[in-house]
């Protein structure tokens, strides 16, 4: 098994030249003692060489330090053993070493670094220096130990803020794409709103042009405008719905509320819908905007719905409320039996039960003495 860690960061030119730095100092600390011991015994210059030497070649073992870290630090204490130079390096390797945490290699080397410390300390016998110097390098090598430990501490923490920012910047992303869904959801039930409605006034004026045989010029003509009036509006319509797709998210037209609804009735009409509103809102200019765009959707889906399964049939639609109790949308049709709703069917009816939800109302559904009920309730606080 490799012995690289995974868990080591990597190391930039700075931190390098920083680890080298804490090697070579000590290294030119002996390296003056030497200098100093040879200038006063030309005898031990030979001696001073090879310390000299074997501290070079720890400062160079340390290029492998991350890759066979308990080897490169087993391998600098013992040079220890023959050369003081070699200090500076085999301190670095071992705080390597106990960053990476592994005691069934910490024990083994720190072990090897103070015997070598006890065998340098005693080549020229034991005496009071030698328990000075065995004493001292203990209390270094303690004092490393306990320095990588702080190192690897501080790596763990920094590892765990940045996975934690990396978490929170992918909850960021993930919220941020749930909201696109969600608006790309809204757009896209608006654009059904706006669409079923007009394109099922459409089919209904195109059908009285080509079923009917008894119209005269005026009266085709007449409802040649109306398709080109309902054409033009589909794009308009449309056109406001996509306009929430731009960035700044401004719309191209105030959005419909039931102010509007009236002249909804009247343009279902014109078109050949028969519909008979019965309106008991109070105080309906305090209905707020939101509950009122809610509720004209719901009645532009609800005619759309009956002109789909209920072609030609009287509509009622009744619309009361006041504040504090609500407001309530009741609209019915025949129920005709074998009527297909084409392509889209009843996916009207699940876009209206999710407007209804988010808007905090309730609406239901249901066939009663033949004839098909939508009801809808929406809050309406006082």
């Amino acid at each position: 098994m490799d012995d690289r860690t995974e868990h080591q960061p990597p190391l930039d030119q700075q931190g390098t030249a920083l680890r080298y730095l804490c090697a070579v100092l000590p290294m030119l600390f002996y390296g003056a003692v030497l200098v100093v011991v040879v200038s006063r015994n030309p005898d031990r210059l030979a001696a001073a060489l090879i310390d000299g030497g074997l501290g070079i070649t720890g400062l160079a073992l340390l290029r492998w330090r991350r890759r066979w870290p308990w080897q490169i630090a087993a391998a600098t204490a013992l040079l220890t053993a023959f050369s003081s130079t070699a200090a500076g390096p085999a301190w670095v390797a071992y705080v390597s070493l106990v960053t990476h945490r592994r005691w069934r290699q910490i024990i083994p080397v720190g072990l090897v670094f103070w015997l070598s410390l006890v065998a340098r300390s005693s080549w020229g016998g034991i005496n009071q220096a030698t328990y000075v110097e065995v004493v001292t390098g203990t209390t270094i090598l303690g004092a490393l130990t306990v320095f990588g430990l702080y190192l690897r501490g501080r790596r763990d923490l920094a590892a765990s803020q940045r996975a934690a920012e990396l978490t929170a910047e992918r909850e960021q992303v993930q919220r941020i794409e749930q909201a696109k869904l969600a608006e790309r959801a809204n757009i896209a039930q608006e654009m059904h709103d706006v669409l079923a409605h007009r394109l099922s006034l459409l089919s209904m004026l195109a059908g009285g042009l080509a079923y009917r045989t008894d119209l005269n010029a005026d009266e085709t003509r007449e409802a040649a405008l109306a398709i080109q009036e309902n054409a033009h509006q589909s794009l308009n319509e449309l056109r406001t719905v996509l306009g929430t797709l731009r960035p700044d998210g401004a719309l191209e037209a105030p959005q419909p509320s039931l102010a509007d609804v009236d002249a909804l009735f009247d343009e279902v009409r014109a078109a050949g819908q028969e519909v008979e509103v019965d309106d008991t809102i109070d105080k309906r200019e305090l209905l707020p905007v939101q509950t009122g765009r809610h509720a004209y959707r719901i009645v532009q889906e609800a005619l759309t719905n009956a002109r789909k399964h209920a072609p030609g049939s009287p509509v009622t639609a009744e619309l009361g409320g006041r504040p504090g109790d609500g407001l309530r949308i009741r609209v019915s049709n025949p129920a005709l039996s074998g009527t297909s709703a084409g392509p889209g069917g009843r996916l009207g009816l699940v876009g209206l039960a999710e407007r209804t939800r988010m808007a905090g109302g309730t609406i239901s559904h249901a066939v009663r003495d033949g004839r098909f009920i939508l009801d809808a309730r929406l809050p309406w606080e006082a």
